[in-house]
């Protein structure tokens, strides 16, 4: 097994916007076709800068189908537990991961990094995080990486016995990276942001695992640009999804 990959560690999460149909002015020839039928199409190539009030009213009122006719597809990279996380957002949401059955996969872990808060204090439904000392930072290194390190060098070694690679990945851990396309609209997109980031502006509290908190923030990042204005309405009306 000379040819072995070796296992390497990330304590980061990438997003890209690979493909993306979205625009304020989306918003807002769904909403007028309410009052103006045909004649809405007209406003297809307005600036959405002179409409942003009725942006404003939509989510302030809770009119929210006017916020899915748009599109936006990420590919993101992040630890397989963030993603049987992120698969509970259904309505809105379509996805295609890579597969442990059709191709090896390769040793790529998380590790959290010095600033990942290690340590739960208080009880269920009322627990905060709170900064680890030097020491447990440094058992959680020593530790996952020998996990890490000896999981993968078993899934190998089945591999080189001719075990199908869908039996052979039972062995990896859920540390390991994956990768994904993630496919949503605006408002799909404000709900999942609305939950799975924790800002002291939100109307209802959210209390986030941190790595996927880390891939919302980027996705919202790359939104906020294509439509700035929804962005501004879903931020001043206490990220609440319409």
């Amino acid at each position: 097994m000379s040819d072995e990959p070796v296992p390497t560690f990330r304590s980061d999460v990438t997003v890209e916007l690979v493909r993306s149909a979205a625009t304020d002015t989306d918003v807002l020839w769904a909403a007028r076709v309410s009052t103006k039928g045909e004649q809405s199409l007209e406003t297809i190539g307005q600036d959405p800068a002179r409409s942003a009030g009725l942006i404003n009213y939509l989510m302030r009122d809770r009119h929210g189908t006017p916020f899915e006719h748009n599109s936006m597809t990420f590919f993101i990279s992040a630890p397989i537990f963030v993603f049987r996380e992120f698969h509970r957002h259904r309505s809105g949401w379509s996805y295609n991961e890579e597969s442990g059955r059709y191709r090896e996969l390769q040793p790529v872990f998380y590790l959290p990094g010095a600033d990942r808060r290690l340590v739960q204090q208080g009880k269920p439904g009322r627990y905060e995080f709170v900064e680890g000392t030097a020491e447990q930072q440094k058992v959680v290194s020593e530790a996952m990486e020998a996990s890490y390190r000896a999981s993968y060098q078993a899934y190998r070694e089945m591999l080189e016995a001719g075990v199908a690679r869908e039996v052979a990945r039972a062995v990896l851990p859920v540390g390991l990276f994956s990768s994904m396309y993630a496919t949503c609209n605006a408002r799909s997109l404000m709900h999942f942001l609305s939950l799975r980031t924790k800002r002291d502006n939100a109307t209802v509290p959210s209390f986030p695992q941190r790595e996927i908190e880390m891939v919302a923030e980027q996705m919202e990042e790359q939104w906020a640009r294509l439509m700035p204005l929804t962005h501004a309405a879903f931020e001043e009306h206490g990220r609440v999804a319409p």
